[in-house]
Formats: C-alpha cells, structure tokens, sequence
C-alpha cells in the first residue's frame, strides 16, 4: 500500500530528480506569490502571538477576579476591600468596585454634616452608577484590545492566499503556453507552487479563527462578572447608605 511520506514532503529536496518538498516549492515562489505568502506567515507570526498573550492576560484576569470576589463576599469593610483591590489590578472586577468606591467616597466628602441624611447629601445613587458603567467600558476595552486582529486574519488569510493561487496558477499557465507543452511534468511544479499560498493562507487563518471564538467567550464571561457585581455593588450602597 502506497503511503505519503511527510519528512520527504516538508524536507528540501537536495538530489538530482527535480522533485521538490514544500519547502523547496516556497523557496522557488516569486512576484506576487512570494509577496503573498511573506504577507501570510508574518500574519500568522503576530497572531500566535497575540493568542499566546491574550492568553495570559485572559488568565490573570479571570483568576484575580475570582480572587476578589472571594474578598468581596467575606469581608465586611468597604475601605478593607479597597485595600485588598488595588493589590489586584489586572481584574476588571476589582477595578470596577475601585471606581464605584471612589465616586462614593468623593460623595460622601461633599457633605460632612452628620444631621442629613445620605440620600439627601447624595442625593440618588446615578453618579455611582455611571462611574462603575464607564470603569465596565474602560475594562471591556482593555480586554478586546488586539482581538480584532485575529477576527482579520481569520476572515482575510484564506482570501489572501486565494488570491495568491489565483494569480500563481495565471501565471504557469502563462509560461505553460509560452513554451509550447503542457505535460503534467510541466504542470505539476507551478501549480503546487501556487496552491501552497491557499495552504498558507488557511494555516493562518484556522488558529485565528479559533482562538478568536475562545477569546470572545471569555470575554463575555468577564463582563457578566462585572456587570453581576456592578448591581450587587449598587444595591449594598443603596442598603447601607440610603436608608
């Protein structure tokens, strides 16, 4: 049973044959194909990057906010949470508590008459409420920074290396013609040379498009979590303080 040989097929081909593994076929590329596959491979470079860092980032912020939230429920001193937060700067939760807290602590400060109550010297809690949406709008940004990127690679490379094909096979055919003879020894090469910018194109693509779904997921998980908090944060202010 005949099988394919993968070393050979990704090895450059060194002998006499003329027989060319993949390597030896981007090697060969030129013009636009070549242009499109460096295009191509420094995409895929940058996304792996950016999946690699995200990541990381992504991690952090889930585990400091479960972290947080731990601290939240068990403490009982707002000021002690505070503290407690600003140890904890890569959770979009913790951030979002600091915002509200600090709108609340400069509301309070207005007013340092004891006779009054806090809904009068406050007077309504929308103030809090629009710092801890705006702190929610800061940290889901943050945390969609250079995902975008991904969702690029992952709907343009296929295109991009199509394009590439395209253009690659335009132009054996063009040479095919221009020497008089179209055997398939003749074919073969320029073709494979061509349709190597499509693979390339989907390599790049398909971890892109991939991680890109995993990111936006995790993401979303992170903003319930803020937005959970958020109104139980607003509803212990107005428990505590509006009475």
């Amino acid at each position: 049973m005949e099988y394919v040989n993968w070393v050979h097929l990704f090895a450059v081909d060194g002998d006499t044959t003329g027989s060319s593994g993949v390597m030896s076929l981007l090697s060969e590329a030129t013009g636009v194909v070549l242009l499109v596959l460096i295009l191509l491979i420094i995409a895929s470079i940058i996304s792996w990057f950016v999946i690699g860092y995200k990541t990381i980032i992504l991690a952090r912020a889930s585990r400091q906010s479960r972290k947080f939230s731990d601290i939240f429920w068990k403490s009982k001193r707002l000021e002690v949470i505070y503290q407690q937060a600003e140890s904890l700067p890569h959770s979009p939760v913790s951030q979002v508590f600091m915002a509200g807290y600090d709108e609340l602590r400069k509301l309070k400060s207005k007013n340092p008459a004891t006779g009054e109550t806090m809904r009068m010297r406050l007077g309504g809690t929308e103030n809090i409420e629009r710092s801890l949406r705006r702190a929610m709008a800061e940290e889901t940004r943050s945390l969609e920074s250079m995902v975008s990127f991904l969702a690029t690679v992952g709907s343009a490379g296929p295109f991009i290396g199509l394009f590439g094909t395209v253009w690659g096979i335009m132009i054996a055919f063009m040479e095919i013609r221009n020497a008089g003879q179209a055997g398939i020894d003749v074919v073969a090469g320029p073709i494979a040379e061509a349709l190597i910018a499509t693979a390339i194109g989907l390599m790049a693509a398909i971890p892109a498009v991939i991680a890109y779904n995993y990111f936006n997921a995790r993401i979303h998980d992170l903003e319930i979590d803020m937005e959970t908090f958020s109104n139980d944060f607003l509803n212990i202010v107005k428990r505590l303080f509006f009475k």
